[in-house]
């Protein structure tokens, strides 16, 4: 399950238990919509009570990231498990945004900010 939060020139994402690929659809359609009216966007995602992820949400990360390569400024990704860092690494291969794992709600969000008036 996730929860959506649209922000100005920001999409927040929280996801609980299992992230299913009908949650990364509906992730994708609130990113672009957000793209489509506002340009590149921020990405806040918080990790933390995700329990596990399909492999088809894998996939569609991938074709996602690689379809969307310019259209992100900042993506914070907020986990305290060292496997969804290393896979949160894996897809900043294929977008050209600054990407940085935090442990901390507060430090994540203190970066994003810094980033407003830099795009």
């Amino acid at each position: 399950m996730i929860v959506i939060e649209q922000q100005p020139k920001r999409v927040e994402v929280t996801v609980y238990a299992e992230f299913t690929l009908a949650d990364y659809k509906e992730f994708e359609n609130a990113v672009n919509f957000a793209i489509q009216f506002e340009g590149p966007v921020d990405l806040f995602f918080d990790l933390r009570e995700m329990a596990d992820f399909t492999i088809d949400v894998a996939w569609e990360d991938i074709v996602f990231a690689r379809a969307h390569a310019n259209d992100f400024s900042r993506i914070a990704v907020l986990t305290h498990s060292q496997w969804v860092a290393w896979s949160a690494w894996l897809s900043q291969i294929f977008v050209r945004a600054e990407m940085r794992i935090f442990d901390e709600e507060v430090d994540a969000r203190s970066w994003l900010a810094e980033g407003e008036g830099l795009a």
